[in-house]
């Protein structure tokens, strides 16, 4: 399947149900058409020098030059679990951005710390220095982390973030003696980034092989799909979760466990559609890495920070990793950071003589973000997010799953405020949609379909065909109704466009 994925939006939601600190948005922007400071139109401006991010440009050219003639969607505000277009018209974020804005748009607080820091130090590195916010920040994410995982290192994003750990498993092996552990382990269809170790790290063949070679020693297992398990495990989680974790075993068996220095996952498996860990999953993958002297990397650029209830997702689940892996919502998206996270015990060779971890990134641990970071996880404990999500997750998902009547929702899965809605061709089959089809039903149909309808959010053949939500964490039962309402609006007419 292709690796391009598709976003949608669109026009009204109610008010947020979690206090938020922000006025109400009771008017939207004037639909006038806005120029850039050189007089030109936005959408003009964003055509002709805007490169986009895993963008098909070519929907945006002019009809007449082969393009779909389609002007660049361009998000102007936001406020709460709503945003609004250059053209005035207003949208559902059910995506949080990216997986990314967990606590809402227009917090002027934040924009208040960011401002405040910026004036007081804008800037310093962290090359042999260091500045009150990241000490600050750095001790706060290590009284959420669980276990002896201590030590923070700061980076600008996930995709760093993981980059970093893999480094770092490389150099602790090399300096405790094992040199030949420089392999790692991580499942099918997989999304770790997109730095060249990350991104060999990825399970996505097709986001990888226009930039082979990639950096050598990535292997790949079976992910925890269930719902397309071979028939004797769909109906039984918990052999399915041994089978799963016991394929990772074989791996390291395989390659020789003298060669293999970590195991990659993501507590909630983001691409091909939010798959959770079935029970008992995460107790046999900790016991393997521990036998074979392996590290457990938890990654959780998405699921972190409330995204399915603590603050961590491994205390959701139950294991303690060796490494976390982290980003997006430490902000809530209104600065770039991310940090790897990682045990008093890889730390000590580092601590003694001349040993260093020589890497770093000019940005990484930047005050203004640290100071936005911090303030952003006082909103958090003010208005009980955790709480909030661990509470009306069990709604979200049944509101979801009301959706199952429809013959092209197969699954509904997922766990706290993300979700995923796999489509499939039959139901009593689960048979698929072949690639010419997912681009008609993704492409052709749902995108549009969904804008029209109202709602941002992701619709995504990385895998089978699949619809994700992962809105804001301060919504609640009447925004879950919403977004069911239009999802099913959408579906329900998609079979007719294939």
């Amino acid at each position: 399947m292709s690796t391009t994925t598709t976003t949608s939006a669109a026009h009204t939601a109610p008010t947020d149900t979690a206090p938020t600190d922000t006025a109400p948005a009771d008017t939207a922007p004037t639909p006038e058409v806005a120029t850039t400071p050189a007089g030109t139109p936005y959408a003009d401006a964003a055509r002709n020098h805007l490169w986009g991010h895993f963008t098909r440009h070519s929907v945006y050219e002019p009809t007449g030059s082969g393009g779909g003639g389609a002007d660049v969607p361009i998000i102007v505000r936001g406020q709460g679990h709503r945003i609004w277009d250059d053209r005035g018209k207003e949208y559902i974020d059910g995506l949080a951005g990216l997986f990314v804005v967990q606590v809402g748009h227009g917090r002027v607080e934040l924009a208040e710390a960011a401002a405040k820091q910026a004036q007081e130090l804008a800037f310093f590195p962290l090359w042999s220095y260091a500045h009150p916010r990241a000490i600050e920040l750095a001790e706060r994410l290590a009284g959420y982390a669980p276990g002896d995982l201590n030590r923070v290192f700061f980076t600008t994003g996930g995709g760093e973030a993981v980059e970093s750990a893999w480094k770092l498993a490389k150099q602790f092996f090399k300096l405790t003696g094992k040199p030949g552990k420089h392999k790692v382990i991580s499942r099918a269809v997989a999304y770790h980034g997109t730095p060249q170790g990350a991104l060999s790290i990825t399970g996505i063949p097709s986001a990888k092989e226009m930039f082979e070679p990639l950096v050598p020693g990535a292997f790949k297992v079976p992910n925890t799909n269930i719902y397309r398990a071979a028939e004797g495990h769909r109906d039984d989680p918990k052999a399915f979760g041994l089978w799963a974790a016991d394929r990772i075993a074989e791996a390291i068996e395989f390659e020789g466990p003298d060669t293999v220095a970590a195991v990659f996952l993501e507590p909630v498996q983001n691409s091909g559609g939010c798959f959770p860990p079935p029970p008992g999953y995460f107790e046999r993958v900790r016991e393997i890495c521990d036998r074979y002297d392996v590290l457990l990397v938890s990654d959780e650029t998405i699921c972190a920070f409330g995204r399915i209830g603590d603050m961590f997702a491994c205390n959701d689940f139950g294991y303690v990793p060796d490494i976390i892996t982290c980003a997006k919502g430490m902000t809530s998206g209104y600065s770039p950071i991310g940090a790897m996270i990682a045990s008093d015990r890889l730390f000590e060779p580092f601590r003694h003589g001349t040993t260093y971890f020589p890497h770093g990134y000019t940005f990484g641990g930047h005050p203004v973000s640290a100071a936005v970071a911090m303030a952003n996880l006082d909103i958090f404990d003010r208005e009980g997010l955790n709480a909030h999500v661990r509470e009306n997750a069990p709604k979200f998902r049944a509101s979801l799953e009301t959706l199952l009547d429809l013959p092209i929702v197969g699954d509904v899965r997922g766990e706290g405020y993300f979700y995923g809605i796999e489509l499939v061709k039959d139901k009593a089959t689960r048979e698929t949609f072949d690639d010419a089809e997912s681009e008609r039903l993704l492409r052709g149909y749902l995108s549009r379909a969904l804008f029209d309808a109202g709602l941002y959010c992701r619709a995504d053949d990385r895998g089978d065909p699949v619809v994700q939500l992962a809105p804001p964490l301060t919504i609640g039962e009447p925004e879950f109704a919403d977004i069911t309402s239009r999802l099913r609006s959408v579906l329900a007419g998609a079979s007719a466009h294939l």
